[in-house]
């Protein structure tokens, strides 16, 4: 049988997760999540996550570095950090943007805050392409 449900957020009353974003919408294999109000910052440390994010931003400018290449993200730039890449963001101006993450980022303490540890489990902030400082 088909799921046939429907499901909606309204932001205003959606739970933050520990880094400051929004969560949205969720399903069963991918998810929703806002960043905004998140000012300018230094270069978080780099960070392998295990799961696919894909971006849009909404206003503002980040860098996001990854596997050595860096690219600039601006209002209306869309972006993927395929799972398992290392990677790191720096905000550079105001920054405000989407994500959607395959499998659901908050699931399975996926999105929670790690220590350092040298082996992908470096500070939870670092890693999401968005925001803090990103």
């Amino acid at each position: 049988m088909t799921d046939t449900s429907i499901t909606k957020v309204d932001s205003k009353h959606s739970p933050r997760g520990e880094m400051g974003q929004t969560y949205l919408a969720s399903g069963t294999s991918v998810a929703m999540r806002l960043w905004e109000k998140e000012p300018s910052a230094a270069e978080k440390p780099e960070t392998a996550r295990d799961y696919e994010t894909v971006g849009y931003v909404l206003s503002g400018r980040a860098e996001l570095r990854l596997e050595g290449q860096t690219v600039r993200l601006e209002a209306g730039d869309s972006w993927v950090v395929p799972k398992g890449s290392r990677h790191t963001y720096r905000v550079l101006e105001h920054f405000r943007a989407i994500e959607a993450t395959h499998p659901p980022a908050h699931s399975h303490g996926r999105d929670k805050a790690r220590g350092t540890s040298g082996s992908g489990g470096d500070d939870e902030r670092s890693s999401d392409p968005v925001i803090q400082g990103v």
